[in-house]
C-alpha cells in the first residue's frame, strides 16, 4: 500500500514578471515529520510558504496535500483542508484578548448560526462553552491559560510568537507551517520552543514545516532539512547527512 505524503511539491516555480523567485522546487513532507526549510534571507523560503497556502499561485508545477492537488485553491479553502501557518511578522489582533485570538483560529469548527448567536439561544452558549474550554486547552501547551483575558498586544514579544502558534493550532491542522518561530527569542525561550514543537507534533499527530535561521533548533528537532538559495534547492536530507556532507567538504 502506497503511503501518501502530507505535502508534496513537484517542480514548483513562481515568477514575478521577469524575476524567478522559486525554481523547480521538489519537496515532500511525510505524516508526523518535522522538517525545515533553510537558507539566506531572500532565498525564497517565505515565497514557498505563500505558494503552499494559496497566497501566490504557481507559475509552473503542482502542489499536493494528502494526495490532492491544491493549486488554484483560495487560502481559506486551504485552511479548511488542514494547512495552518504563522508569519514572519506577527499578525495578531492586538486589541482582542488572548483567548479571542485563539477562537478566531477556531472559527471553522464553531457551528453556531447567526440566529442562535443574535438571540443567545442554548446552542450558542453550548458552542461558546466548548470554544472556551478548547482555547484554554490549546493555551496550556505554552502555559498561557492564565493570560486568556489579557490583550494580545500587551504580551511580551516571545509570548506573542507563541500565541500565533496556538491560534494556528486552533484550525485543527494536519500540517503546520512555522515562519521563523524562534525569531527574537532568547536561548532559554528557544530551548522551550524546541520542546513544545516536538510536543505539538506528538500530541496532535501532525506534520510541521518550519523556516528558521537558528541552526541549533533546526539540527536539534528536524528530521529533514531542505536548503534553498536563489529560489533553488541546493541540498536536502537528514541533519546527520547534511552535517556529514558539510564536514567532508571542509
Amino acid at each position: 500500500m502506497r503511503i501518501v505524503a502530507v505535502l508534496e511539491l513537484k517542480g514548483v516555480t513562481k515568477q514575478f514578471g521577469g524575476l524567478t523567485a522559486v525554481s523547480e522546487v521538489d519537496l515532500k513532507i511525510e505524516k508526523n515529520q518535522i522538517c525545515s526549510l533553510i537558507g539566506p534571507n531572500g532565498a525564497g523560503k517565505t515565497t514557498v510558504f505563500n505558494i503552499i497556502t494559496g497566497v501566490y499561485q504557481v507559475t509552473k508545477g503542482d502542489i499536493f496535500f494528502e494526495g490532492r492537488s491544491i493549486c488554484g485553491c483560495a487560502p481559506y479553502k486551504i485552511v479548511d483542508m488542514g494547512i495552518a501557518r504563522t508569519y514572519q511578522n506577527i499578525r495578531l489582533f492586538n486589541n482582542l484578548s488572548v483567548e479571542d485570538n485563539v477562537k478566531i483560529g477556531m472559527h471553522n469548527s464553531i457551528h453556531c448560526g447567526l440566529f442562535s448567536g443574535i438571540l443567545r439561544l442554548p446552542r450558542y452558549w453550548k458552542e461558546e462553552k466548548t470554544a472556551h474550554e478548547r482555547a484554554l486547552e490549546l493555551l496550556s501547551i505554552f502555559d498561557m491559560q492564565d493570560l486568556a483575558g489579557v490583550k494580545a498586544g500587551s504580551l511580551p514579544y516571545g509570548a506573542q510568537r507563541r500565541l500565533e502558534i496556538v491560534r494556528a493550532l486552533g484550525t485543527n491542522p494536519s500540517l503546520l507551517l512555522l515562519d521563523e518561530p524562534a525569531a527574537g527569542m532568547n536561548p532559554s525561550e528557544t530551548a522551550e520552543l524546541m520542546e513544545n514543537i516536538v510536543k505539538i507534533r506528538d500530541t496532535f499527530q501532525i506534520a510541521i514545516l518550519l523556516i528558521e535561521h537558528d541552526m541549533n533548533l533546526v539540527m536539534g528537532i528536524c528530521e529533514g532539512i531542505c536548503v534553498l538559495n536563489f529560489g533553488q534547492i541546493i541540498a536536502k536530507g537528514t541533519p546527520c547527512l547534511l552535517y556529514t556532507s558539510d564536514a567532508a567538504d571542509d
